[in-house]
């Protein structure tokens, strides 16, 4: 694995973060390539729980090399209260970088965040309001702050001071809120700064010297497929691309260097916020993947909407990253139920029978699924570890999801834990 993507297949909250735990024990360098602090990774190892939100998963592994691109923003506040809790744990943070060309979360971004989903109401498109989504947009704009920023006063007094000339109207004018002060901001961030100064470096230089020595490298992204701002079920996504094709300009190497693509899903379908979500089902088995998936966000603790798996939309993140590996986790969440529903088409209400996804977003709105039923099972999968430790119907199960996505199955996740999984297959 020279060069490996992982990324979320759904909206998010696939697993991820166990998925590239895994591959980490055995990479050289683990990059985070687009996204903020308005996700987040649970790895649960040696009895205990991290939750990591900027950080690369690998940083659990001593001499690991982790990286944050260019294609993140970052919330200094929030990434140095997360550096300290990691030390404080004994994490060792030595082999940790953060681009200097990496935009940073601003205060401003996140009040007018907040402000912007208060005032939409009912129409608000369900953003963790972290600043996220201000904060790509000042760097479309060209009057982002950067981490770079961070290592001269003057200029970042000076950025500052640019960007809330037109901030201060928003929030004063538009939300009626108060006014924010340039000097004000930059004494706040100076601790930060002397604390993130030693991260600092060329990213992109440090990946291209990883691969030139023949290093394995990993690229992780935050989010899913589903809510990529480009190909996602728009608006209700997230302010950047977290499809593989995206790493690339995120970590700044070439797509001729990428090896392998890994699309994680989950056994069913998750989703948080706003917006459409054709499977989502509001049942006793809905209930039972809530509560026994513990489907809370890691950022925000919000409740997950839950329903079964969707076909149409797996085989459509896999056409967009080109997958050229699946990860299924928490086929053990499905434990218990007597079926279990694979969505293998959409139907319109003018009765159409789809089977990939529609391109029109009105239509994708008012589409229903279509389902196969395949028997349930009540073994309890956490101790399986082969393909033929599972009961028969769970790995039916699987096998038939692999024949829908076209894509080989190699990973399987069966409980919590960072080993309890079924690795290294192909179904």
């Amino acid at each position: 694995m020279p060069t490996t993507i992982v990324v979320g297949a759904q909206w998010g909250d696939e697993g991820k973060g166990k998925v590239v735990d895994l591959l980490a024990e055995r990479s050289d360098m683990v990059a985070r390539f687009q996204g903020g602090n308005n996700a987040g990774h649970t790895i649960v190892t040696g009895g205990e729980t991290y939750k990591l939100h900027l950080v690369p998963s690998g940083i659990l592994y001593p001499g690991t090399t982790c990286l944050i691109g260019s294609g993140t923003v970052v919330d200094p506040a929030a990434l140095v209260a997360e550096l300290d809790s990691l030390e404080e744990r004994g994490v060792a943070l030595d082999t940790l970088r953060l681009s200097g060309n990496a935009h940073l979360i601003m205060p401003y971004h996140i009040a007018l965040d907040g402000a912007s989903e208060m005032k939409l109401g009912r129409f608000s498109i369900g953003t963790t309001r972290r600043g996220i989504g201000p904060a790509y947009q000042d760097k479309a704009a060209r009057v982002g702050i950067r981490a770079q920023d961070l290592l001269d006063a003057k200029i970042l007094l000076a950025k500052l001071q640019i960007a809330l000339e037109e901030k201060n109207q928003l929030l004063e004018v538009l939300y009626g809120l108060p006014r924010m002060d340039a000097e004000q901001i930059a004494s706040e961030l100076q601790p930060h700064a002397e604390r993130l100064a030693p991260f600092i470096a060329d990213t992109s230089l440090l990946v291209d010297r990883a691969l030139r020595e023949g290093k394995r490298v990993l690229m992780e992204g935050a989010q899913g497929t589903l809510l990529d701002i480009d190909h996602g079920t728009y608006p209700f996504v997230t302010s950047s691309n977290p499809i593989a094709g995206a790493a690339c300009a995120g970590i700044g190497i070439g797509p001729t260097r990428i090896d392998q693509v890994i699309g994680v899903s989950k056994a069913y379908t998750t989703r948080v916020g706003e917006g459409p979500f054709p499977t989502e089902i509001d049942s006793a088995a809905g209930e039972h993947m809530l509560t026994q998936g513990n489907e809370f966000g890691t950022t925000t603790g919000r409740q997950r909407r839950c329903g079964w798996l969707d076909l149409v939309a797996l085989r459509y993140a896999a056409r967009l990253s080109g997958f050229t590996e699946l990860a299924l986790t928490k086929l053990d969440v499905l434990s218990g139920l007597p079926t279990v529903q694979l969505c293998t088409a959409y139907r319109t209400p003018e009765g159409d029978r789809l089977t990939e996804m529609p391109y029109h977003q009105t239509v994708f709105h008012h589409c229903t699924p279509e389902y196969r039923e395949l028997p349930g099972w009540d073994d309890d999968l956490t101790g399986c570890r082969t393909l033929g430790d599972l009961p028969a119907a769970a790995r039916n199960y699987v096998e038939a999801i692999a024949d829908a996505v076209e894509v080989p199955i190699t990973l399987i996740g069966t409980g919590q834990g960072r080993h309890e999984v079924i690795d290294r297959v192909e179904i």
